[in-house]
């Protein structure tokens, strides 16, 4: 079988367009999401220019772009998180899908719908795309943020609600007691699947990863990791829910172990590529012609949509307690709808309820309402919190995110023999600090002990995110490996240009590269064993301690690359006191 030449001449195309629109949207300070969506129109085949051979080449691509951004979502968000939201998802949800649909109703029965026109559309638009608003919050980073739990907790039972309504709208129009033991049926086949599958794979996924960790190995714990989400996600289409929500499934099993920050350092790049891919692909679907035809039906429904919507869920949130800021923003992050929208009403048109129109409409309100609730969710959510903070200042501790590590802490990466007893040390004098760990064994002692610690490599951006490093006072990188340790330096200067790095080095060559990338202070073991024979050796013979100290200075400034750039050896100029002078020395 040979390969299509066009094919990788597509996905070529797909993602330049990718690389175009993202560099476009990130100089204009827009959302990345809006930058691949017209990366991907401008090579639609339905405008000039450059174009795809065939416009559903990667539906395939796209949906893995979809299981993966669920999966890191799922991996991001804990138990508890989603208890926080339980009720205004559980039962707000539902409300405000009804509501939508009694919308539906009224507006149809005044530009003469028919009503079963007006449910299906109603339905349709009740639907948020998960996925669109997961990475607009990502982007944001207000994944966490009240708001943010509580959208992604209503779109989770959104999903869920696919189900009942894909069996309720063929039957419009006629009431059929069949179609309700349908659902309860579906769901009840779901929960029993789902029930016990959830219970096994908390029990068996994390020490399993646990064994995976011990080797050491990244490209099997990657594997692992993805065989997890996939896995999770094809068991709950089996049971006739969505890909998304098995994926977010099994990134909340993970979650709860620690190797969550792990598996999702690891699979970041990887689920950007695909998710990238997914909205150009939405780029591509957009015809002009479509939109030209159905104008009229078009700008109801992104009325409703976005005037509509808005109200309904900002309305609900309200309800359940939430503050007048949260609900709107709540309200603006659900002002679109996405790809189950397109399959309910694709459903409603297989059985004869509406027409083709109704069909192209939904898919151009998806494409246009997704372009429109990105520019929203960029610029009002910085206008409220503007006001916000104009009317009490006191809050803009709230709006910089949650605090849980103390500013000021002390990051270390590595936690061997050195990082163990630099960590006693900080712990006795009252220093707070954060453990960066690859041994699952280590990181499970600091948590019997109650220390703060991350499971994983400290090179990955997302941990040391997590670990608080652009707020940190001193970071410690005692990694054996150098190729990491560099890495782990360059990225925390991305972070941190300022903060104060101490690294340690095994020779000259490692000293310089690591101080290239940025280390501010270098401890070479060799060196101060080194420095303490000397110092050792010349005190047994009696040899003026002041004149040790200089020699011992001019030997540590020859070899150390973070001192004069022109590699002289200075004296000293420090007092005899130096703490330099007393590393590693035992006098006897």
């Amino acid at each position: 079988m040979h390969p299509d030449p066009l094919f990788f001449r597509d996905l070529a195309t797909v993602f330049l367009a990718a690389v175009a629109g993202g560099a476009l949207a990130w100089v204009a300070r827009q959302p990345l999401v809006l930058g691949y969506v017209l990366g991907g129109i401008a090579i639609s085949p339905f405008t000039p220019g450059p174009s795809v051979s065939d416009l559903h080449t990667f539906d395939f691509f796209a949906e893995i772009g979809v299981i993966l951004l669920m999966f890191s979502i799922g991996l991001e968000f804990s138990v508890k998180d989603l208890m926080r939201v339980k009720w205004v998802a559980l039962v707000g949800g539902p409300l405000g899908i009804l509501l939508s649909i009694l919308l539906s109703i009224g507006v149809g029965s005044l530009i003469g719908w028919p009503v079963t026109q007006s449910i299906v559309i109603g339905a349709a638009i009740s639907m948020a795309s998960t996925m669109v608003l997961a990475r607009l919050l990502l982007d944001r980073g207000e994944l966490h943020s009240r708001h943010g739990r509580v959208m992604i907790g209503i779109t989770l039972v959104e999903d869920l609600a696919v189900v009942a309504m894909t069996v309720l709208v063929p039957a419009l129009g006629t009431f059929e007691s069949g179609r309700l033991i349908l659902i309860g049926q579906a769901l009840l086949k779901a929960l029993l699947i789902l029930a016990p599958f959830g219970y096994l794979a908390a029990r068996v996924i994390p020490p399993l990863l646990t064994r995976v960790a011990r080797t050491q190995n990244r490209e099997l714990f990657l594997l692992v990791a993805l065989a997890i989400g996939l896995g999770t996600a094809a068991v709950t289409q089996m049971v006739g829910l969505s890909l998304a929500l098995g994926a977010f499934l099994a990134g909340l099993i993970i979650s709860g172990s620690e190797y969550g920050h792990e598996t999702l350092a690891r699979l970041i790049s990887l689920r950007d590529a695909f998710v990238a891919l997914f909205f150009v692909t939405i780029g591509i679907l957009i015809d002009p012609h479509v939109i030209l035809d159905n104008l009229s039906l078009l700008g109801t429904m992104i009325g409703l949509i976005m005037v509509g919507k808005l109200v309904i869920w900002a309305t609900v949130v309200r309800l359940f307690g939430y503050a007048l800021s949260t609900a709107i923003l709540v309200g603006i992050g659900l002002t679109q709808i996405g790809e189950f929208s397109f399959v309910l009403v694709q459903v409603a048109k297989t059985a004869g309820h509406v027409g083709a129109d109704v069909y192209n409409a939904t898919l151009a309100a998806s494409l246009l309402t997704i372009l429109l609730n990105a520019a929203l969710v960029r610029y009002v959510p910085e206008w409220l919190g503007k006001r916000r903070l104009a009317r009490d200042p006191r809050l803009a501790v709230s709006w910089a995110g949650e605090q849980e590590i103390p500013p000021q802490h002390v990051v270390l990466c590595g936690f061997g023999g050195v990082g163990h007893a630099l960590g006693k040390a900080l712990e006795e004098f009252g220093v707070p600090y954060i453990v960066i760990e690859r041994d699952p064994d280590i990181v499970r002692r600091l948590q019997i002990r109650g220390t703060p610690c991350l499971y994983g490599d400290a090179s990955h951006h997302e941990l040391l995110t997590q670990a608080r490093a652009a707020d940190a006072s001193l970071i410690v990188v005692a990694l054996p490996e150098i190729e990491t340790a560099a890495l782990t330096i360059r990225r925390i200067r991305s972070l941190n240009p300022l903060v104060r790095i101490l690294a340690r080095a095994h020779g000259q060559a490692e000293a310089e590269k690591l101080a290239a990338v940025g280390a501010t202070e270098l401890i070479q073991p060799e060196v101060e064993a080194s420095v303490t024979l000397i110092r050792h050796t010349l005190d047994w013979f009696a040899v003026p301690k002041d004149r040790i100290r200089e020699y011992a200075e001019r030997y540590r400034a020859s070899v150390d690359p973070t001192g004069p750039s022109d590699g002289s050896a200075q004296p000293s100029a420090e007092p005899t006191g130096d703490r330099k002078d007393d590393i590693g020395a035992v006098k006897n």
